[in-house]
Parts: structure tokens; sequence; C-alpha cells
């Protein structure tokens, strides 16, 4: 029987990122994923003929620069179009809002709302920029122990205290704010203009379990500006081939480095002998083993399904159900054989076709929004993203079609009434009901459509609760509390199994941190071992 040094569970992008890493550096690893393609969220899938759909990742700028670099992803064909203009949002009233990437053209835009905002934007920017470089150091790194028991531990905190010795009282004051705010309240600080902060207060909503005044949505909105495409920060972009391009270009960086990886190879469970993980046991009834295991699922999925309960402390266990990680994101895929056609910007294509487009009037549509949700019902008025990745990479579809995105807050997992099952084809036809206020033509464009509610992200990418993020990016679910407190260091109470997905720390996104950072911690306990 061969052997392996680690195995990967789930060939999702951060799982990839490990197993590229641990084969650069000589280990024997085995990635193993149960559907027929790899990626996990973050694929490209052909689900209509000639039509090339990022079924659930649509966008790509947190990746970070550090694994693109390592990896040599552009070697194996991974390339993004920087998006531009970021946002374009319309208003029932006729008028609309563009954000650029040329400030002066953005500022321009403001002023037509609030000549006030366009001159406090500048500044917003750079502190929101001052902030995310703080983050941003923590993204690659372990959190120390908690609670630290022992003197190297004190050590580690006292090096994390000192990623902070640079800032004034006031930034620091403001970095606890920014964890701690709503994304409403940090927005009213800065600005009057409520279509300027609706639009910027999305960042702050998508995939959280909150609306723009719920505490917490603030970081959110931080999170979602902490990458870039090309050096440039906080620049978003369509990746030429679709999502699954990201994940096939980390897997080819893995096989070069001599990684194995099988498809269709589901797993029932983690072999454990004496409290260590030894292998795994697939579906088929093959038994694979290895020195230790890295699971790439969310924490409920790993602990609860594919760990025997005997295996785990009674306290963590308990930890683990409480995680919490119900989504309550939808995304819906269309194809069109035209252009949305904006009542207040007729015409296509257009600069809003370039655009992620927002649909989102105020603050308060998109609370109202949530209470929806809050209480399990479907939003009847949800907020809208949409983006025509074809604009940018025609390949993704025949010759004068698109595929269109829309990603939408908020369609909660758990429901009081009725099942997803049920109301799945209302509700994306309540969406499109919206959408036409907007666009009139949308119905007589679209040829074909596909709705993952929360439930059915479950079914097809395994996540539970259908969570984008593999769990809440709440502050007490966030790096020391990741997924669990004490077990946040990717190691867990089975000796030589680790997390490596994104209910790790730093979370969600198609990032790789977890995936990388995992490796890390797995590579210096082999140290230890030979």
């Amino acid at each position: 029987m061969e052997r392996y040094d680690v195995i990967i569970a789930g060939a999702g992008h951060n799982g990839l990122v490990t197993a590229a890493y641990l084969a650069k550096s000589g280990f024997r690893v085995l990635v193993l994923e149960r559907r027929s393609l790899v990626g996990g969220c973050s694929v490209t899938e052909e689900i209509w003929p000639g039509y090339k759909v990022s079924t659930a990742a649509y966008l790509s700028s947190l990746l970070q620069e550090t694994i693109v670099r390592d990896l040599e992803l552009p070697r194996f064909g991974y390339h993004v179009e920087p998006k531009d203009p970021p946002f374009f949002s319309p208003f029932p009233d006729g008028r609309y809002l563009f954000m650029y990437q040329d400030e002066k053209r953005t500022l321009a835009e403001i002023t037509k709302f609030s000549a006030r905002d366009a001159e406090r934007f500048p500044a917003y920017e750079a502190h929101l920029e001052k902030l995310a470089i703080v983050v941003e150091s923590l993204l690659l790194t372990t959190p120390p122990e908690f609670p630290p028991t022992g003197p190297g531990d004190l050590i580690d905190y006292l090096k994390l205290l000192g990623r902070f010795r640079k800032l004034n009282t006031a930034s620091l004051s403001a970095l606890v704010k920014i964890f701690t705010q709503s994304a409403s309240d940090f927005l009213d600080e800065w600005f009057d203009s409520p279509e300027l902060k609706v639009t910027l207060a999305t960042d702050g909503v998508i995939g959280a379990n909150g609306g723009p005044r719920s505490a917490g949505t603030a970081y959110i909105l931080l999170h979602h500006v902490m990458g870039g495409v090309g050096g440039r920060r906080g620049v978003w972009g369509f990746v030429r081939g679709g999502m699954g391009a990201v994940s096939e270009a980390i897997a080819a960086a893995a096989r070069n480095h001599g990684a194995v990886i099988r498809t269709d190879a589901a797993i029932r469970r983690i072999s454990v002998r004496n409290g260590r993980a030894t292998g795994v046991v697939l579906d088929s009834g093959e038994e694979i083993d290895a020195r230790a295991v890295a699971s790439n699922l969310d924490p409920k999925s790993t602990f609860l399904g594919l760990v025997e309960e005997k295996h785990l402390p009674p306290e963590f266990l308990t930890s683990i159900r409480h995680f919490r990680c119900e989504g309550t994101s939808c995304k819906i895929n269309l194809t069109l054989n035209g252009l949305p056609d904006f009542r207040c910007l007729p015409g296509a294509p257009g600069p809003q076709h370039r655009a992620t487009m927002h649909l989102c009037p105020s603050i308060d549509f998109v609370e109202r929004a949530w209470d929806d949700a809050k209480y399990g019902r479907p939003s009847h008025a949800p907020l809208l993203e949409m983006t025509l990745p074809t604009i940018y990479d025609p390949s993704l579809a025949p010759a004068g079609k698109h595929v269109m995105g829309i990603f939408l807050q908020y369609a909660p997992y758990t429901l009081r009434e009725s099942t997803w099952d049920q109301l799945r084809e209302p509700f994306a036809d309540r969406v499109l009901d919206i959408i036409s206020e907007y666009a009139p033509n949308i119905r007589s464009i679209i040829d074909h459509r596909q709705v993952l509610t929360p439930l059915d992200l479950e079914r097809r990418f395994g996540i539970a609760g259908g969570n984008i993020f593999h769990g809440e990016m709440s502050l007490d679910q966030m790096f020391l509390m990741r997924p669990v407190a004490g077990w946040a260091r990717y190691r867990t109470p089975v000796k030589g199994l680790y997390l490596c997905g994104s209910g790790a720390h730093p979370g969600g996104g198609v990032m790789g941190a977890p995936g990388y950072n995992a490796a890390r911690e797995i590579r210096k306990d082999f140290g230890k071992l030979l």
C-alpha cells in the first residue's frame, strides 16, 4: 500500500495551496476531491454547451501576491483583467454613480451627489489603506496560542503587539472601531450622500450574516479592500478563463512539484489511531495511509462529518457545534443573448457593463432586506450585485452571447416557512422583477438560468450551511477564535490532523492564506518528527 506524507481532504483553492507548498518542500502529497473537478467554490463549469460559468466565486483580488509569486501562477495560466470601472449604481430617480480606477473621474461622479463627500473621499481611501496594511500583515501569520501557556507564547504576543507599534492613538482607535462598528456607522462618520454610502456599504455585507447596521460589518468592508490586482490595492478583476483558472493554476503548480491530485474520490472518514490521524477511508472502501491529514473542508464538515466523535474532546465538539456557519447569500447564473439596457443610461455596451452593477438604492433598503432574512424569510427586495465577465473575456460564451452572475443578499439557509426547493424559482423570478425596474429588457435576453441558494451551495460544494466563508466572519470567530478558542493554529485535538481551509484564520475569500499558513505549520511539525 502506497503511503503519503500528507493527504489533503478537498481540492478547494486553499487545499491546493497547501499541497503545492508541501510538495515544493519535498513532501509526498495526495489531494482527494469528491467532485470531478478541482477548485471547490473557485471553479469554472460548462453548465450549458459553449458557456463557461464561474459558478460560485466570480471575482479575484484577495489571492496573496506571495502565493502568486512563489508558485509562479502566471506560468500556469493565471491572469486577471482589472475591473474598470469598479462600480456602477443606478438609482430609482434616474441618477447613477460610477466609481473608476481614475480618482479624478471618481471624484467628479461623487460631486454629482455631494461636493463635500468628493473632498473627503481621498482621505477615506487613505484611511482604509492604512488600516488594511496593518491587517494584511496578519494574513500570512499564525495566531498566537490562546490562552498563552508559556514564555514562548508570550513572545508571540509581544511580536504581535510589535506590528501595531507604528500606529498612533488615533489609528489604534480607528482599528478597534473598524473591527466592531457597523458598516453604516463607519461610513456615517465620513460621508453625507446616501448614494455614496450604500455603494460603499455593499462590501460590508457581501457574504455576511448581518445588515449594514449590524456590528462587525465594517471589518467585512475592510476585508474586501485588502487585496489587489497587479500591485494595485483594492482593485478587483475577472480571471481569464473564469475562477476555475485560479484553482487549475494552483493545481498545476502542485503537480509540477510532484503532488498527486485525484478527483471523484470522496472521503468517508479520516482514520485515527491512538489519537493521531493516520490516513483516510474513501467512499469506495479504499484505505490510504499518511503521516498527516489536512482538511480543506469547513470545520463542521470536518469534525462532525469525517472524524468519529470518540476521537474529539467533548468541549471541542460543543464549540464546533456552536460555530456559526449558516449562509445568507444566493448566486444566480444567467446566459444572455444581449446586454441589460438601463433606463438611466441606455445603450450597450457601455461602461456600466464593465462594472459591478449594484441594485440597492439606500442603506435602509439593504437593512430591510436583512430584516426579512433574520426572521427566516428570503428578502422581498434583496441587494443585488451583477457582473458580466464576458465583457472582459468573450471566450466564456459563444459569439454574441454573454454570461451574467448575480450575487445577492439575503437568502437565509434556514427558512421559517416552506423550503428552498419550493421557493428557489419564485425567488429568482422576484429578483428578475427587481432588475426589470432598472433594465426593462432583462427577461427578453435570458436564454438560461441557474439558481444556487445556500442549500444548493451546501449540496453542490459541500460547505456546511452554504456559508461562502466556511463560517461567519464576526469578531468572536476570527483570528485567535477561528474556528474556536484554543485551536486557531491550524492544528486540531487529533494529532496530525490540520485545518487548511477558510474556516481557519484569516477566513474566507479566494486568498489562499489559510492554505499557505497551514503548510508552514505542517512543515514545522514534520521537522520535529524527522
